[in-house]
């Protein structure tokens, strides 16, 4: 059991909550990232326009939960059509090697003479594969259509982006929401970047394991792009207040 146990771990095949949200990281760093930035420079418009913590907390909240749907949607969407397209050529597979037989064999000989197999080998190869549907179907659909079978699911695709941009983008919003529930004596700005830029650092940090690139690099690149969105916003907010009231 200790021996079977050690190997799914070395192959990443374990069970536990940790593995499946591992699966879905991309998402929550995605949503995370889109709902943070747009939440901070709406904030950061709306500061630099002068509007007060009331009409900031309607404006921020108003954009976490539209544009954090919009999201949601439209990533369980791009998932859900690349499973049906999937699925579309999957069938078209199997009808190929029901009518078309020998020219699905010949193309399985083609990959793997490709990948160095020959003579009585090769054939032992093509008749493995060809001797079950489902394994020849499978063939095809990696090495002839470069097609992988998605094994997350779309609803959980679109509910945990969904979460991470209202959680995350939640931050920029924290300070001014609790100013309104008790008077702060502070920069209500100035905290509010500061947690901000914290959640910038900390999903670039993720956005770099993500996609196995430098986690330094990554999380310096968010940060700027949160930062520079940010002053966008703000001297924006800041023109159009000045212009308006001229």
């Amino acid at each position: 059991m200790s021996n079977e146990f050690t190997e799914n771990q070395a192959h990443g095949t374990t069970n536990s909550f940790v593995d499946k949200f591992q699966d879905y990281l991309g998402e929550f760093v995605y949503g995370g990232i889109d709902g943070s930035i747009t939440t901070f420079a709406v904030v950061a418009g709306s500061a630099g326009a002068g509007l007060s913590s009331e009409v900031i907390i309607i404006l921020g909240f108003a954009n976490l939960f539209a544009d954090g749907f919009a999201m949601s949607i439209g990533a369980f969407l791009s998932s859900k059509s690349e499973i049906d397209n999937y699925e579309k050529h999957k069938k078209i597979e199997y009808w190929e090697i029901e009518n078309l037989r020998e020219k699905e064999i010949e193309e399985v000989r083609e990959i793997y003479q490709e990948k160095g197999f020959e003579g009585e080998l090769l054939e032992q190869v093509v008749q493995v594969i060809i001797s079950d549907d489902d394994r020849w179907v499978d063939v095809m659909m990696k090495e002839e259509l470069g097609m992988m079978e998605s094994t997350k699911s779309p609803f959980a695709i679109g509910a945990i982006t969904f979460i991470s941009f209202v959680v995350l983008g939640f931050v920029p919003l924290l300070v001014y929401v609790v100013d309104y529930m008790k008077k702060q004596d502070i920069n209500l700005l100035i905290w509010s970047s500061a947690l901000t830029l914290f959640i910038f650092g900390v999903i670039g940090y993720l956005k770099g394991v993500v996609n196995h690139k430098n986690k330094l690099i990554s999380t310096v690149t968010t940060i700027l792009m949160g930062v520079v969105a940010a002053l966008v916003a703000y001297y924006v907010g800041d023109f159009l207040e000045k212009f308006v009231n001229s």
